[in-house]
């Protein structure tokens, strides 16, 4: 059926010792202490805060590699988790098209440039349901679902498990919180992103768009935002 809402996005899983693991990995490169002696002493927060800081900005992004984090994502339409799954470094697992047969109007979700149009909009809610019709005929007629999928759209909805280390969160942010990412991922990076601050607040400054980390805009086209970088 038709579906409007934003996508649905729960983090599921993130050390409850993020901030004393990372901090452990960046002091082991500059200390005679062991890790373990380390990772046991009792520096404060502004401490480990201060050497991270130091440590990320010199660009030394093995020691944040060793953080993983898992979201459990629904509601997001096929063409955002195609997107989604061309990131490296990243595990996922999604609902199969294969596996799970639709059973009458599949979920789908409207393009907000499209929603906004009322006549586009109703040609669309149309075409969703004479594709959903003509899946049903296929399956009723002993076409397997692996196969009767083909006729599915990018548009149908589906739901998938991320998981990924920091340094690949922090890319991932940096690149899809652009304003020119389209709408759909930018909303689910940015959700993502969210989930992850409301644990973890000290990420705030790297969870941004890459402009915002360098101090200017390094793409062919620019939305004006920062200032271009001069070649």
């Amino acid at each position: 059926m038709e579906n409007n809402n934003k996508p649905v996005v729960n983090l599921i899983s993130k050390p409850a010792n993020m901030l004393k693991t990372i901090y452990t990995a960046c002091r082991t490169c500059y200390s005679a202490l062991s890790p373990y002696e380390i990772y046991n002493s009792t520096d404060d927060e502004e401490k480990m805060l201060t050497l991270i800081e130091r440590v990320i900005s010199s660009g030394h992004y093995s020691t944040i590699e060793h953080i993983q984090v898992s979201f459990a994502i629904s509601n997001v339409s096929r063409a955002c988790t195609h997107q989604l799954v061309r990131h490296r470094h990243m595990s996922f697992s999604q609902k199969s098209q294969r596996y799970v047969k639709e059973k009458g109007q599949f979920d789908y979700i409207i393009p907000p440039t499209i929603a906004k149009n009322e006549e586009l909009k109703a040609k669309f809610v149309e075409f969703m349901e004479e594709i959903s019709k003509l899946y049903c005929e296929f399956t009723e007629a002993g076409i397997p679902a692996e196969d009767a999928r083909a006729v599915l759209p990018n548009a149908a909805a589906s739901s998938i498990v991320a998981s990924l280390n920091l340094r690949e969160m922090i890319h991932l942010a940096n690149l899809r919180l652009c304003t020119r990412a389209q709408y759909e991922i930018r909303t689910l990076i940015k959700m993502m992103c969210d989930e992850l601050i409301k644990e973890e607040p000290w990420l705030k400054p790297y969870l941004v768009p890459k402009c915002e980390r360098l101090g200017y805009c390094d793409e062919d086209k620019s939305c004006g935002r920062m200032p271009k970088l001069e070649k």
